[in-house]
């Protein structure tokens, strides 16, 4: 197989939650593959912040700022990002938040909090976008799951289940839209320092993290960077309803 196959020149990305942490780090490796990003959230000084980063290095990008939990926002979005884009090969859903609280004490508006930025705006951004794909009958989705998709965590009820929500979300669009050339995917993420675990995490959390993974260590951004451009590439055209495991090991942990 040639490299060739691992390129993304000539695709045009657009990266939903891609200004910062896991997204922003998936968007400058999309563009250092060739591809034109749209990073896509809801604060301007971040997308702005994002495209030039993007364009300092020598790639292509232009911004959209819109709240993914709000569909009409999002249906906004993607008329915009249509008619001012010849089309979108790639989508990167890397919206997320977490909350962590002993079960028993999660409200029904944190509930809603989490859902809808962490499944209801993930499925929503999937059949806005999914939908121009399908009729152009090729695509590529990349959906952002979590360890917590496959293992249940303490203060973490309604994080996990939205994550496992995205897991089976993968797989259902992954098998219902196999033979019409969309491929949907996902990276479940193992230990990574981002804004949205960094102060989250209490030191003693983080230590057990770091004793359940195999290689002893956190991982480093840019080592998620592959996986998405492998899975938006033309080398994973065979690849769909997946969940790639990006984790030092944690979920092959045993005794």
């Amino acid at each position: 197989m040639s490299v060739e196959r691992f390129s993304l020149k000539n695709k045009i990305a657009l990266a939903i939650g891609g200004t910062s942490g896991i997204g922003l780090q998936i968007a400058l490796g999309f563009a250092g593959a060739g591809a034109r990003v749209l990073p896509a959230s809801r604060t301007k000084e971040k997308v702005d912040r994002t495209v030039a980063e993007i364009e300092a290095k020598g790639g292509a990008a232009r911004g959209y700022v819109a709240d993914a939990t709000d569909t009409a926002q999002l249906r906004d979005l993607a008329r915009r990002v249509l008619a001012e884009n010849e089309r979108i090969d790639v989508l990167l859903n890397c919206q997320g938040l977490t909350i962590l609280k002993p079960a028993e004490e999660f409200t029904p508006e944190d509930y809603d909090t989490v859902m809808n930025t962490n499944l209801k705006s993930v499925f929503f951004s999937c059949t806005e976008f999914g939908r121009h794909m399908l009729a152009k009958g090729r695509g590529s989705i990349i959906n952002i799951a979590s360890l917590s998709s496959f293992r249940g965590w303490g203060r973490s009820a309604l994080y996990g289940m939205s994550k496992y929500g995205v897991v089976s979300l993968t797989e259902t669009l992954g098998r219902e839209w196999a033979t019409r050339g969309v491929r949907v995917n996902a990276i479940a993420p193992g230990f990574f320092m981002t804004e949205l675990n960094r102060d989250k995490m209490s030191p003693e959390r983080k230590q057990e993290a770091l004793r359940r993974t195999p290689m002893n260590r956190f991982g480093d951004l840019e080592e998620l960077v592959g996986a998405a451009i492998y899975l938006a590439s033309d080398a994973a055209s065979f690849v769909t309803g997946t969940t790639l495991r990006v984790d030092g090991g944690y979920l092959a942990m045993g005794i």
